[in-house]
């Protein structure tokens, strides 16, 4: 499973964003599962309604409804980690759809992941030392 990121989603389902078409390359080329969090899902749909209007929402949750997305759970036992997060990356400052996406890399032991974020996922680390290898932007590796 690979983790996907808002701004992933945001530049797959927004044609006129600069890297829409390398969403669509990617999404061509897996042949793996893309997971996510509720956390970004909410941030997703926020940002496509707002900038797109409703029909790009539902196209998004279309696809998760469709199940081409597994959705990894927040529980109230992630919370300490969150706030643990969120603290050690206040200069960025992390927010709560990044926390869950250190989470679920520390869950799946592995940060590979899908982002258009270049500057947060160069800098977070899950198990407080692993790099994540951005799938999306690989040149973007520190």
């Amino acid at each position: 499973m690979v983790l996907t990121d808002t701004g992933f989603w945001y530049a797959f389902f927004n044609a006129k964003d600069k890297h829409h078409q390398r969403t669509i390359q990617i999404m061509q080329d897996l042949d793996e599962g893309l997971i996510t969090t509720w956390p970004v899902i909410t941030e997703t749909s926020y940002l496509l309604q707002k900038a797109l209007g409703v029909p790009a929402q539902l196209r998004f949750i279309s696809a998760l409804d469709a199940g081409f997305i597994e959705i990894s759970e927040i529980t109230k036992q992630n919370l300490t980690r969150i706030q643990q997060l969120t603290n050690k990356y206040a200069d960025l400052p992390m927010d709560l759809a990044d926390a869950s996406l250190v989470i679920l890399a520390e869950e799946l032991g592995h940060g590979r992941i899908l982002s258009t974020d270049q500057r947060d996922f160069r800098a977070y680390r899950w198990k407080n030392h692993q790099p994540f290898q951005n799938l999306l932007l690989p040149d973007s590796q520190a």
